[in-house]
């Protein structure tokens, strides 16, 4: 059933909204899932915050002007579902990528971050980002190697001196 243009309007400003506020985006083609599996995806996407839309690529196009995706719409082509990060930025292509283990027929297009866009090859670098969480815990481990082995190289000086008290005693008992 075709859109109306008020509905086309609707879809055109629902994308673009949410592409004002997304930190990533990506394109894949779909051609060949069931129905099943595109409700599977979505219920994955809206649990790890991924706002994963069908939408025509002339649609697409307009919705994505005036964003930092607008370099993306040159690859519109064929039936694309687009996908945009709101929470971290590696969330949508994690999120395509864990999906096209699965699900062959889901071949990721093209992504983009900061007004840059990223080839189907490249996707792999952006899912595999830390979250935010992580970034911090990695961040926090770093900052906390040089106190923890200070503690430890000062510790070790009382602790080699109790041992090698405790030779000494051993040796003047036997």
């Amino acid at each position: 059933m075709a859109l109306t243009y008020t509905e086309k309007q609707a879809v055109v400003s629902e994308v673009a909204e949410v592409a004002s506020g997304a930190l990533s985006a990506v394109a894949a083609e779909y051609r060949g899932l069931s129905v099943g599996q595109l409700t599977e995806l979505r219920r994955q996407g809206r649990e790890s915050g991924v706002y994963v839309r069908v939408v025509k690529n002339s649609l697409a196009k307009r919705a994505v002007e005036g964003t930092e995706f607008e370099c993306m719409k040159d690859s519109f082509s064929g039936p694309l579902m687009l996908a945009f990060s709101k929470e971290d930025p590696g969330s949508a292509a994690r999120l395509f990528r864990d999906f096209a283990k699965d699900n062959d027929q889901l071949k990721i297009m093209v992504g983009a971050v900061g007004g840059a866009t990223i080839e189907a090859g490249d996707i792999g670098k952006l899912a595999n980002l830390p979250t935010r969480d992580q970034a911090i815990s990695q961040l926090m481990s770093v900052m906390l190697a040089p106190t923890t082995k200070f503690v430890q190289t000062l510790n070790a000086i009382p602790s080699k001196l109790v041992r090698t008290v405790a030779a000494v005693r051993d040796a003047k008992e036997a």
